[in-house]
């Protein structure tokens, strides 16, 4: 009964972890290149057969298996809905690819392009970090620019490509709050053949409302009967050493 009580109570932490991870994604549905995050689950052993005491998968007792557990969190990269804006500093990213920005020091990545002009004429993004050109340098212009899909700003003063970079796997980023991501490996740039950045345009966020909404109520109702089996071992362990205290 105890056991049982151990695998419920394990199942309802998974599923409590999944809920704060859906809840992280819902609140951010609207947050311009915003990757949802994933929780996976794994299958445990018993923990007779995770200690080595028992062999895994002989059908005895001790393989009834130990419930699941949360193996990782991982994020979805797939491009999100690009959104027609109409607005000149709005960029999006076709295909493979992250803007280069500066934070606080840090060359970090980001899928948001939505870019804004400074007094000084500095491109920064919607909360201010400058856009960094491919020589790692903020780009500013003094007057009207034009802009190619190649990613190359075109100004009174001169020109500035922006940098336009991609870790050598999407498993080297590690995300930094809503949609910022540090690379823990070397970046390089996209292959020129491949450049695309559409102006006027915004890659969404890659949150769909009603999958993760569905999502929420399943992953709800699974911590719910989970708490409920811990109230029911409860509340059959307690009537069964009632019984045993009165012999």
């Amino acid at each position: 009964m105890a056991y049982g009580m151990y695998i419920s109570a394990e199942g309802a932490l998974a599923q409590s972890l999944r809920m704060e991870t859906i809840a992280n994604n819902l609140a951010n549905v609207d947050t311009t290149g915003f990757k949802q995050d994933l929780a996976s689950f794994q299958a445990r052993y018993a923990e007779e057969a995770a200690s080595g005491l028992a062999p895994a998968g002989d059908g005895v007792i001790p393989d009834v298996g130990g419930g699941i557990m949360v193996r990782e969190s991982g994020t979805d990269f797939s491009p999100g809905p690009m959104k027609n804006t109409g607005v000149d500093t709005d960029l999006a990213i076709r295909g493979r690819g992250f803007f280069l920005v500066d934070n606080n020091g840090e060359q970090m990545l980001t899928r948001a392009g939505n870019l804004q002009q400074t007094p000084e004429g500095m491109f920064v993004t919607g909360d201010g970090k400058p856009v960094l050109s491919e020589e790692g340098a903020p780009i500013f212009s003094s007057g009207p620019w034009q802009f190619n899909e190649d990613g190359t700003i075109f100004m009174p003063d001169g020109a500035a490509r922006l940098a336009l970079v991609e870790p050598e796997s999407l498993g080297d980023l590690v995300k930094v709050g809503d949609n910022l991501f540090r690379s823990l490996g070397p970046v390089q740039p996209v292959p020129n053949e491949i450049r695309s950045v559409a102006r006027g345009f915004l890659e969404g966020s890659g949150v769909n409302s009603v999958s993760a909404m569905v999502e929420m109520i399943e992953t709800t109702r699974a911590f719910e009967a989970n708490v409920n089996m811990i109230r029911n071992h409860d509340q059959t362990f307690g009537t069964l050493l009632s019984r045993v205290l009165k012999v």
